[in-house]
């Protein structure tokens, strides 16, 4: 993709018009195109991402302190869910980013959990370029449009808790029944195993989940059930 294409879309999406749109090509390009292309480019967006990964928690945390009263760790769970992975890739999707993310032809294949933490870096980067090319106040005018104004649909919805509290909580107050979790079955050798776990409210399967550990499998059945009682209502 030609360069004035990413000047483009700084200015149409992003809202910021680049000093020096080399930046904003790097914010995009993955570890994996610099290896294919060794010969036009020399640096990719990990540096930018790691940079952007503390503007962006700080944004978060400067608009929580300055318009919540509560304690810390509510607003530490808050912010959490904030710059979570799935928030961060999801406003890289809203967006548009992934037509414009540099990757090998090998990552262009892959599965749609490794896409989300490219997207994800890639916002990160994005966040880093902003901050380089324009200053602060550009940055945080960019993560407030793009993710501070999804938090009151994150407290509505509850899903700033994590999956099994927010379970214990919808089964009490609709069921008036504490969740039970039970391992359905091992697979694999000890050193590599996969749990399936399965969770129960009142007796009655409500959500399945597999992971490298109980507790891992745990939090994915309930993630299940929550989805179960979403669709549900």
């Amino acid at each position: 993709m030609d360069i004035s294409a990413y000047a483009a879309f700084a200015k149409d999406k992003l809202g910021v018009t680049f000093n020096n749109i080399e930046l904003l090509l790097t914010a995009f390009t993955h570890r994996s195109y610099l290896n294919e292309h060794k010969k036009t480019v020399t640096e990719h967006n990990e540096r930018l991402e790691f940079l952007g990964d503390a503007v962006l928690e700080l944004v978060v945390t400067e608009y929580l302190y300055g318009n919540y009263p509560d304690p810390e760790g509510i607003l530490t769970n808050w912010r959490s869910s904030l710059v979570r992975t799935e928030s961060i890739s999801a406003a890289a999707s809203k967006y548009d980013f992934e037509p414009l993310l540099r990757l090998s032809r090998g990552e262009k294949r892959g599965t749609d959990r490794a896409r989300a933490q490219i997207l994800a870096n890639a916002f990160e980067a994005v966040v880093g370029a902003i901050y380089i090319d324009q200053g602060y106040e550009a940055a945080k005018t960019f993560i407030t449009s793009s993710i501070l104004s999804t938090f009151d649909g994150i407290l509505e919805s509850g899903s700033w808790m994590d999956p099994k509290s927010h379970l214990q909580e919808l089964a009490q107050s609709q069921d008036g029944f504490t969740p039970v979790y039970k391992v359905i079955t091992e697979d694999g050798p000890d050193h590599d195993k996969i749990f399936t776990v399965g969770v129960y409210v009142n007796g009655k399967l409500r959500g399945k989940g597999t992971g490298p550990s109980k507790q891992a499998g745990q939090q994915q059945a309930a993630q299940a059930a929550l989805e179960y009682y979403h669709n549900s209502n």
